[in-house]
């Protein structure tokens, strides 16, 4: 009983300190198979077989009820700790070249997500592509801004050298 207990706090104190929560089926996968997606993914996540019954427990003590109908058949569970997008694209390429491994759901942002949305935030690029776009996007604007403020001052400086050039020959 007391194992029990400690095993639905462990996954709770998880559920409730991850970024994220993708919950897959993995009948017919291998230990070696299994092994390859954790450590595919160790960078920011973790995977757990769990059971189901504990982690329905654990799941609604963090308030997410969204997996009561999923958790059946072999379960297991990505903790996210890091980019939740890098997570499900691994996991999805994966689920591609594995196909007994079943993404069934997942948990983002305080909102459950389906399959199909899991796959979407897959397909989005990770965060240092959107951060580089967002930056070369602020470059861009900085460089066309500090064109805007030095064109009136070269004209300036045009304007008073072809009048001092002007006044220099009425002299």
């Amino acid at each position: 009983m007391a194992n029990k207990e400690a095993a639905v706090a462990e996954l709770t104190e998880k559920f409730q300190s991850s970024t994220a929560v993708l919950l897959t089926e993995y009948r017919g996968l291998t230990v070696a198979q299994l092994k390859s997606l954790r450590v595919s993914i160790s960078e920011d996540a973790t995977y757990a077989v769990v059971k189901n019954t504990l982690t329905k427990i654990a799941a609604n003590a963090a308030g997410i009820s969204s997996f009561d109908e999923e958790l059946n058949g072999p379960s297991a569970i990505a903790f996210v700790h890091g980019d939740p997008v890098s997570v499900a694209k691994t996991m999805r390429d994966f689920a591609k070249a594995n196909p007994q491994l079943v993404i069934k759901g997942g948990y983002f942002d305080g909102n459950p997500l389906t399959a199909a949305e899991v796959g979407k935030l897959a397909n989005l690029e990770s965060r240092e592509v959107l951060l580089g776009k967002l930056a070369g996007a602020f470059k861009a604007s900085l460089f066309g801004a500090a064109y805007l403020f030095n064109a009136p001052l070269s004209k300036a400086v045009r304007t008073v050298e072809a009048l001092r050039e002007k006044q220099e020959s009425a002299n």
